[in-house]
């Protein structure tokens, strides 16, 4: 597009905007002036849609009312509230709804998963993550390797951008494995880098892990309801994520979890069990051997935290009206419009780090800043812009479809120039 710098400009954009009318459905920080805040931090913790809170209260009502006959006389009933989120968060993640389900955290889910999927042997037992992978996928792997009896040093294999660069080149991955593939039992990488902002081709990892017989999982903490993954064309194995960045369910709530159909029907694969993944049918019958669900159902262990899953679900019936194509649409345009803007500063002390081809990014721009000291950071918070820092120098920026306006975007590069002595 051929963007213009200019406030007029941004509120046209805004008033063009099919989805301008979702922002007023989301609770909006504000100061101490009653000004809304320029939150640009959808990718730490989503904000709380209006419709949320009445979720929630359904469910105590009913709690209050029912006690425990609430799981089967609930207007929403318990014991199967957690299938109400399936088919919404497949659609989500482009999955069919036997290959997910809602259950537990992102690392637990990982752990979890890795217990079915990653079985090292003497020989093949290492497993390659992004030399910047989030920390906790590193330590999740690590703990594995451990478990098994390896060295973590040793069986870790980072993919590393090339010398001097940021961002990964799957050229360089298909060569570890092209060279290392006989050793590697896994590859557990992040589908959008919480660093960079760099979304990666989920389809092509995949090909190139099970071209020398890896198992393939994928951390989607920062590509559920951001991009459009695809799980099940993929071909991915395995994937989880979380539920409170771009799914705006509330500090801590439930994770997601795939597992690919072809795995579905497999009962052979070990896991560690609990009643909930105990088929349905016989699970109330008690002293019955184990018997395990088919699909992504089959790696739960316990009956779910109601309160968290009406949450989740507040938010994924506003996503079932909007769709992640429209959204993905915006936000291709908002980060577009976000990275014109930066790029016409006048300064040598910022750059984005992020892809600019919008097809390998989210919504998020990662800018990195010169001789950082975090002050640039500190200073746009005082102006009321919520931004996130990461260790060492990039301040990471999310401009969220659902509620950022393009004028917010016009605003923050402004207050950003002032701060930068631009203006």
């Amino acid at each position: 597009m051929n963007y213009e710098n200019s406030l007029t400009y941004a509120q046209q954009l805004d008033k063009e905007d099919s989805l301008a009318y979702l922002r007023e459905q989301f609770h909006i920080p504000k100061d101490k002036n009653g000004n809304d805040w320029l939150y640009f931090t959808g990718n730490s913790l989503g904000l709380q849609p209006k419709q949320t809170q009445e979720y929630i209260q359904q469910e105590l009502r009913d709690w209050a009312n029912l006690g425990v006959e609430g799981h089967f006389e609930a207007k929403n009933p318990w014991l199967s509230y957690h299938e109400f989120l399936t088919e919404s968060m497949s659609k989500i993640v482009g999955a069919k709804p036997i290959e997910v389900v809602v259950m537990n955290t992102l690392t637990t889910n990982l752990h979890l998963l890795m217990v079915s999927f990653y079985q090292p042997t003497k020989t093949k037992y290492k497993i390659v993550i992004e030399s910047d992978a989030f920390p906790s996928d590193r330590y999740a792997v690590q703990s594995q390797l451990e478990f098994h009896g390896f060295n973590a040093k040793e069986g870790l294999i980072e993919w590393k951008p090339r010398k001097g660069e940021e961002l990964l080149h799957i050229e360089d991955l298909e060569k570890i494995v092209e060279e290392q593939g006989d050793e590697i039992a896994l590859l557990l990488i992040g589908g959008v880098n919480y660093y960079t902002g760099q979304y990666l081709d989920l389809k092509r990892i995949a090909e190139i892990g099970h071209a020398k017989k890896c198992m393939v999982g994928i951390d989607l903490a920062h590509g559920a309801g951001n991009v459009q993954p695809n799980l099940n064309d993929s071909g991915v194995d395995f994937a989880a994520w979380c539920t409170y960045k771009y799914l705006n369910s509330g500090p801590g709530s439930l994770a997601g979890l795939f597992v690919h159909e072809k795995h579905a029907k497999n009962k052979e694969l070990p896991r560690f069990a609990g009643w909930w993944n105990h088929n349905k049918e016989t699970r109330f019958n008690m002293r019955q051997p184990f018997d395990v669900m088919d699909g992504a159902e089959g790696w739960q262990l316990s009956n779910p935290p109601i309160l968290s899953m009406a949450a989740i679900r507040a938010s994924l019936d506003m996503f079932d009206k909007v769709g992640m194509e429209a959204l993905r649409e915006k936000s291709e345009k908002l980060t577009g419009y976000f990275e014109f803007l930066i790029n016409e500063i006048n300064t040598d002390r910022i750059k984005i780090i992020t892809p600019s081809n919008p097809k390998e990014r989210g919504c998020q721009l990662s800018i990195q800043v010169r001789n950082a000291d975090k002050s640039l950071h500190q200073k746009l918070t005082e102006h009321h812009i919520i931004t996130d820092w990461r260790e060492p120098d990039v301040i990471r920026c999310a401009p969220v479809p659902m509620y950022t306006r393009f004028k917010d975007v016009y605003e923050m590069v402004e207050r950003l120039k002032g701060l930068l002595g631009e203006n």
